[in-house]
């Protein structure tokens, strides 16, 4: 990013799409083809218009038949066009045709690129608002091996032209990142919306891959993506690699836990089990068709002032290593995590928690925004087919086990709490284990960072290992005394 000084002070400047497309273009050794599907030729129209294109357009085209799709790049197994794996295939595709018939010893210096996108704008009933994939695949030397850039994106606007001039300029920003701030992916995945308001786009998954981003964590690029306002959610799966949400929750039956993870304990993961064997136990819930999501929320991560991203990573390092699916998001209050998975699906849902999370849903003071206060939010919450599985609360052993029978909520609030537990909306965990009810994840934490012994039995079986292997959450060995 350029800056500019004007008197005593610095204003930074973003660079036009057309300087940046004129950038590319004037590069004699940047070349390949654009392969557009859906939305016009939207992208490469940017650099003809730019001058100097001859250098860097090997070729562009746009297979908008089916059938003739279907014969240049295979056909999909699901019959779907809009989707990850036509990308991958129109990317593959292309960059082969690159170095079939242009000569290496032709072009020694040449830095090979496949740029390509497949998507569908807005319908005509403007009920389906469109989405996309866009991807780069590129060399940053002749004799290297090939990185790629793949990303999702949601449309906002409600016109299909403005949609695909948008998509045009998130083509530009796109491959401009790719040659010339690959260095940092970060700042790529902030280059995305030069030029393109926010309420334009929302962008959910991206993935980096190839020998130049073979140190980047997928995981905290799509962090960034949250972070930065680009998505409201994000998930990543088992291997680190993001995923997209509308594909991984579509009409699934869901549940999800929230919590710290900081780092995840073993109530933690009996709360999980307990709760998965009620969940499946339910009538309307399919098992073979239900997805597990443990949540992390961004106002969690940002408990002690800015996102640590260390300390993220270690959170997500340990979820991923029990084969757990991750979400990260943007909602603070439970009934907008429910209406964002009922965008997805209709079926049964489920959340986890414990009392003391309940208790903070039936505090008035998280609902002042809401013009309909606690009454619109319950309303949103338990609308759709949903139930909360409780686990027992009880810090001090003397006392007896806080659960939805004994629960006492603020007067006000009284009837309505009724009303949910003999609607059977409310479901406690009864098989669990008294003798771990007293560890928490903030008392884990606080005896790592202190060195204290005893730490490692509260946690589920090889966790402890590989904090103390990979040094998480601030771990180091005690010294050997003299």
């Amino acid at each position: 990013m350029a800056i500019i000084l004007k008197g005593d002070q610095k204003i930074n400047s973003v660079p036009t799409t057309k300087s940046k497309a004129l950038r590319i273009n004037l590069n004699t050794n940047i070349y390949g083809t654009f392969a557009e599907i859906g939305a016009g030729q939207e992208t490469v129209r940017n650099f003809f218009r730019s001058g100097g294109a001859s250098g860097t357009i090997a070729k562009a085209m746009s297979a908008y038949d089916k059938d003739f799709s279907d014969a240049i790049y295979g056909v999909e197994k699901d019959n779907r066009y809009v989707t990850e794996s036509r990308l991958k295939k129109m990317l593959s595709h292309e960059i082969s045709l690159i170095e079939e018939r242009l000569s290496r010893n032709k072009h020694p210096d040449k830095l090979f690129f496949s740029y390509a996108n497949t998507v569908a704008t807005i319908n005509f009933s403007k009920k389906f608002k469109g989405h996309g994939w866009v991807g780069i695949r590129f060399q940053l030397d002749p004799l290297e091996d090939y990185n790629e850039i793949i990303v999702h994106l949601r449309f906002k606007e409600t016109d299909a032209r403005l949609q695909q001039e948008t998509l045009g300029i998130l083509g530009v920003n796109l491959i401009y990142g790719a040659y010339y701030m690959n260095d940092n992916p970060k700042e790529i995945v902030r280059s995305f919306y030069d030029n393109i308001d926010k309420d334009k786009l929302e962008i959910d998954m991206i993935n980096f891959s190839g020998p130049r981003f073979m140190y980047v964590d997928n995981r905290l690029m799509s962090l960034q993506l949250v972070k930065n306002g680009m998505t409201n959610a994000v998930m990543f799966g088992p291997d680190g690699n993001n995923l997209l949400p509308a594909q991984v929750l579509y009409k699934k039956n869901i549940l999800a836990f929230r919590g710290s993870f900081r780092p995840v304990t073993k109530v933690n993961m009996e709360m999980y089990e307990k709760s998965k064997e009620l969940f499946f136990a339910e009538n309307k819930v399919d098992p073979k068709n239900s997805k597990i999501i443990f949540e992390i929320t961004l106002s969690n991560l940002r408990s002690e002032g800015e996102i640590n991203e260390r300390d993220f990573l270690d959170r997500a390092e340990l979820l991923c290593s029990l084969g757990q699916e991750v979400m990260i998001t943007n909602f603070q209050e439970y009934f907008r995590l429910v209406e964002y998975f009922s965008e997805y699906t209709k079926a049964r849902m489920g959340l986890v928690m414990g009392v003391y999370n309940l208790i903070q849903i039936f505090d008035e003071k998280y609902y002042r925004d809401l013009s309909g206060g606690i009454l619109e939010a319950f309303g949103k919450l338990f609308y759709r087919d949903l139930k909360i599985y409780l686990y027992p609360y009880n810090e001090n052993p003397s006392e007896e086990f806080i659960t939805s029978e004994n629960l006492k909520v603020h007067p006000r609030i009284k009837e309505l709490y009724k009303f949910f537990k003999n609607n059977g909306r409310l479901v406690d965990v009864k098989d669990y284990n008294p003798e771990i009810l007293h560890i928490f994840s903030r008392k884990v934490l606080k005896m790592i960072k202190n060195g204290e012994e005893g730490w490692e039995e509260m946690l589920p079986e090889g966790i402890s290992e590989m904090i103390k292997t990979k040094r998480l959450f601030g771990y180091t060995r005690k010294r050997i005394k003299d």
